[in-house]
């Protein structure tokens, strides 16, 4: 089950917040959650973790709710911090799952800690996008904030703070299916569900309320160069895809996978950016679980 969240003392004056979902003494799995979004996201996994006996350890990235701000981190600064959680944790092997923007550092980590990760799933996972020739296939949304950054980035971060006090305002459930009018059917259909609605949508909310600077600070990451080649990840991979995720073509997995030494693909049919991790959940981890 749910356990209460947690803030850990770290080195060089900083802090992480986390929450634990699943059963307690299970095999632990660290959750990188998604952009905009914040450590609750990982509410998805409880029910099918506590299912499959498996521990699931949210971190707050830096910045983004109760984690210290890091001014100009990098992606690779994230591996480093996440070995000192699981130090303090007293865990030694590890795995990971990444969903969306999650994706990154799920890849940077297992590049970076070979003999700690184990394995790693990434689910509908944000590919470099530094290195994409073209943007056709991401979210008109993402190809906007690659467009402003770097060329105007200080209008970029004054757009993040005028957006901050509206996005941070919990929707009242009668107009929540506005929002979801958005979506395409298959997302919008899982997302009527008040428990993924709120795993989702309210992490996303919750680190609005914290911190412009915090997003701001980890939409930059996934402008800029990853830092590592994902040729050299050793761990395996369990790559999952919707073949209708409107957020990252399911084409960018697919090369992104074959890039990958030991990667087992699931391009799933008929599933979406949010309906994939959601409806999937159970499978995704169990997959895992015996990588």
């Amino acid at each position: 089950m749910k356990q209460p969240n947690e803030i850990i003392e770290l080195s060089r004056d900083r802090s992480v917040a986390f929450s634990e979902y699943g059963s307690r003494s299970g095999a632990p799995i660290f959750f990188c959650h998604g952009w905009p979004s914040s450590r609750t996201m990982g509410e998805l996994t409880d029910a099918a973790a506590r299912d499959l006996g498996l521990r699931i350890i949210s971190p707050d990235r830096p910045g983004i709710r109760d984690s210290s701000f890091h001014p100009k981190r990098t992606l690779l600064d994230w591996p480093p911090l996440l070995a000192e959680i699981a130090d303090k944790l007293g865990i030694g092997q590890f795995k990971i799952l990444g969903i969306s923007g999650g994706a990154p550092y799920a890849f940077a980590t297992a590049w970076a800690m070979p003999e700690r990760v184990r394995a790693i799933a990434v689910v509908s996972g944000a590919p470099p996008l530094a290195e994409l020739a073209d943007h056709d296939g991401l979210l008109s949304f993402y190809r906007w904030l690659l467009f402003f950054y770097p060329r105007h980035r200080e209008l970029l971060r004054f757009s993040f703070h005028v957006a901050r006090p509206f996005l941070s305002i919990k929707l009242p459930i009668r107009l929540r299916p506005m929002l979801l009018k958005l979506l395409q059917p298959c997302d919008a259909a899982v997302m009527r569900d008040v428990a993924a609605f709120e795993a989702c949508f309210e992490s996303q909310r919750q680190a609005w309320r914290a911190s412009a600077d915090g997003l701001m600070t980890d939409a930059e990451i996934y402008a800029q160069p990853w830092g590592f080649p994902l040729e050299e990840i050793k761990a395996p991979v369990r790559l999952w895809h919707g073949r209708k995720d409107r957020s990252f073509h399911w084409q960018l997995a697919r090369e992104l996978g074959e890039r990958l030494p030991n990667c087992t693909p699931r391009l799933v049919e008929n599933e979406g950016h949010y309906s994939l991790p959601i409806r999937h959940m159970h499978e995704i981890l169990a997959d895992l679980e015996s990588a």
